[in-house]
């Protein structure tokens, strides 16, 4: 990696950067930020105290690992260097201070992009339980046979049981069994707005010709059809083409399609035509697997009376046992030591998803002072970069924490459109998938609610 590119390389990551965390943050902590060097593959970052080394390598660290690795494929590592103001020349090294390299495993930098899976969605870190083994039976015969055996395979549940990790590892299996076979996974929010960018170009026939040439499609959260006609129109074009081919649908939602509102019976009829399975709520057993699966992955070790706790404590959603095992593994990592229950409780309490009994505007001003934010600006028509992530965020919680209507929400935000709202809470639902710090943002504003 020529020297000449660093500079540009660290504009543009710091581009991306910014959009991610509060002006304030930014201003104190990457501003004057540097890369000053890299060797093989490792990049190291110039910083100007202990102080900003330990924030960067807490808080940001795995995003702007990420970041660094989309722009250039070399990057695998990433180092902090203290170096003072006098130092800030290219190739200085002396009276530098470097932290230890923090690596990352490839497979977590990106999403590949001839397909659109995570390779991080497999079979092997999915826990098998009571609640979800049929659908995992069912799974492994579409793999068996893409396309001859339920086509189409439609999985539901609640949101955080598992149906995108699942629906994901099926593609990255069949890839694996079946490798002359092109798999294609991607949200409906996406399918639909690829629709609309075709329409606006006059490119519907490449839009067309786009997705037809897989072997295998994977729509996620098909809830999002309800009530779009011109969608749902295209959708059944596509079913048509890909079932009387012999070739493989698979899609989730958050709902049986007979209680979908808004779609036309035709489309109902053709999601009920092969396998329809549900994952209900996972049972006490399947929670216990769970922790401890998760507890692993992070290294840290907890007792069987934490265990059970958690397991009991957190009875219906995935997600959120995930999401408590991830804060106590960053406390572990904090106080470098083991929890005890007392301490776990308190985390679990100050984790926990907030009563519904609070106000849209209250939302709306605990976010918009998380981000520094003038709150009247989230109200407001503005699409400048900074209101908008918390605008979708707001919207987000509003609808995921406290089940307000889209239209309600739209309403009492500025009177907009609930189709805005949708694709806000759809954007935000599929970026927090990938994007760790969103996640750890939106924990933390839950714990202020």
């Amino acid at each position: 990696m020529p020297m000449n590119d660093f500079s540009q390389i660290w504009q543009t990551a710091l581009i991306e950067i910014k959009g991610m965390v509060s002006p304030a943050n930014y201003s104190t902590w990457l501003s004057t930020t540097k890369i000053i060097r890299e060797s093989e593959g490792v990049i190291h970052l110039g910083v100007p105290n202990e102080f900003t080394k330990e924030w960067l390598a807490k808080k940001c660290h795995n995003s702007i690992l990420k970041i660094l690795r989309q722009i250039n494929g070399n990057v695998r590592a990433l180092e902090y260097v203290i170096i003072k103001d006098g130092e800030r020349k290219e190739g200085s090294s002396k009276k530098t201070i470097s932290s230890p390299t923090i690596a990352m495993p490839l497979q977590d930098f990106y999403i590949n992009k001839e397909d659109n899976l995570n390779p991080r969605y497999t079979f092997e870190n999915f826990i098998i339980g009571p609640f979800n083994e049929l659908a995992h039976a069912a799974s492994q015969t579409v793999i068996k046979n893409p396309g001859q055996t339920y086509n189409p395979f439609f999985i539901y549940g609640s949101p955080g049981r598992g149906k995108t990790h699942l629906i994901q590892a099926i593609g990255n299996e069949i890839k694996r069994q079946h490798p002359n076979k092109k798999v294609f996974y991607l949200t409906s929010e996406k399918f639909g707005s690829d629709l609309l960018n075709s329409f606006q170009e006059n490119k519907t026939q490449q839009f067309k010709e786009k997705y037809r040439k897989y072997d295998t499609m994977i729509i996620d959260d098909v809830q999002f059809f309800s009530g779009k006609e011109k969608f749902q129109e295209e959708l059944f074009h596509l079913f048509n083409t890909f079932h009387d081919t012999g070739r493989q649908l698979i899609f989730s939602s958050d709902r049986h399609p007979n209680v979908i509102p808004g779609l036309e019976d035709r489309i109902r009829g053709r999601f009920n035509m092969g396998m329809t399975v549900d994952i209900p709520e996972p049972d006490h057993e399947s929670r216990t697997a769970i922790v401890r699966s998760k507890s692993r992955m992070h290294n840290i070790s907890l007792t069987d009376e934490i265990v059970e706790f958690l397991s009991s404590e957190i009875e219906d959603n995935i997600r959120e046992i995930e999401g408590i095992v991830n804060v106590i593994a960053c406390q572990v990592q904090l106080k470098n030591r083991d929890l005890n229950l007392n301490e776990i409780k308190y985390l679990l309490k100050n984790s926990a998803k907030p009563k519904k009994n609070i106000s849209v505007k209250e939302v709306v001003k605990i976010v918009s002072d998380f981000y520094t934010i003038d709150e009247d600006s989230i109200y407001n028509k503005t699409r400048r970069k900074e209101v908008v992530k918390p605008r979708q965020v707001a919207m987000y919680i509003l609808r995921e924490d406290f089940n307000i209507s889209f239209p309600s929400i739209g309403e009492k935000m500025g009177g907009r459109d609930h189709t805005t709202v949708i694709h806000s809470y759809e954007k935000i639902k599929e970026d927090i998938k990938t994007n760790t710090l969103l996640a750890q943002e939106i924990s933390q504003l839950r714990t202020m609610l």
